[in-house]
């Protein structure tokens, strides 16, 4: 006799359509994971051991409910945007601060300076949070209060990372203003400085901001590849050197993690 009490630990196990299911989670995870923005057929069937009419039934559906789309010059697939909608609706309820405070407090206790998490604002950089160490000789930012984004390492790092239409647009109307004597407030200088730290995957200041404070920063890339914030570690220039490859390279690994957890895939 069947007994009620006893929970079935397959509860799709004879349902119908859910073999299908099946096959359709997998090939969209498949473009997720891959490296190649678009996939034919025969390398999808290959991938996941599937028969290629099989793979081509189901790429039809998706198709249909716009969650792949087909290039006939190519025969090949990408995710359409009904999964981008999806993708994205996820990211905008991702709260990055509440992610990002593990890796500021890890990033100051291996620095023993001061972690930040930046977010940009238009043509500014805003604090959101901070992990600050136990010296008596420390430096603190102040939370939530507009910086200009060409200032200091951790808008530089937004900056030279946007898409190049938008850091071009910045640097063409954008009116640099001094903070400090060390503020980069030339326009051909602060372009050039730009496309080194691109090509570096970090950014470094001294005094820029504040006279007397070194900092190093790194984006962090939402599943785009778009920078959605900046983590940096700062400290009194007198001890702190943001160059020193141990300190850089905490940081570089930090963002890269927090990334990865934002679907961010490095290319």
């Amino acid at each position: 006799m069947e007994r009620p009490d006893v929970l079935d630990m397959n509860p799709a196990a004879g349902l119908p359509g859910v073999g299908a299911v099946d096959r359709a989670i997998d090939i969209l995870m498949l473009f997720g994971r891959s490296l190649q923005p678009s996939l034919g057929v025969t390398e999808i069937a290959q991938e996941l051991g599937m028969p290629k009419s099989g793979v081509h039934r189901v790429l039809s559906t998706l198709r249909r409910r716009r969650l792949v789309t087909y290039d006939a010059g190519t025969r090949k697939y990408a995710l359409g945007q009904a999964a981008i909608a999806l993708s994205q609706s996820y990211v905008t309820r991702i709260d990055v601060q509440a992610m990002a405070s593990e890796s500021l407090a890890e990033l100051m206790q291996r620095t023993d300076e001061t972690a930040t998490l930046a977010v940009r604002r238009h043509g500014s950089v805003v604090y959101r949070a901070q992990s600050v160490p136990e010296r008596e000789l420390r430096y603190e930012v102040r939370l939530t209060r507009p910086v200009p984004v060409h200032v200091g390492a951790s808008g530089k790092a937004f900056l030279a990372n946007l898409p190049n239409d938008e850091t071009d647009d910045f640097l063409r109307h954008a009116v640099l203003e001094s903070v400090t004597a060390r503020t980069v407030t030339d326009v051909g200088v602060l372009r050039r400085e730009l496309a080194a730290i691109r090509s570096a995957g970090f950014a470094t200041s001294h005094g820029e901001r504040v006279e007397g404070v070194g900092s190093v920063a790194a984006p962090v890339f939402d599943f785009d590849g778009y920078p959605i914030a900046v983590l940096a570690v700062s400290g009194p220039t007198a001890r702190f050197d943001p160059s020193a490859p141990a300190v850089v390279r905490a940081v570089v690994e930090a963002t890269a993690r927090l990334s990865a957890e934002m679907g961010h895939q490095r290319g």
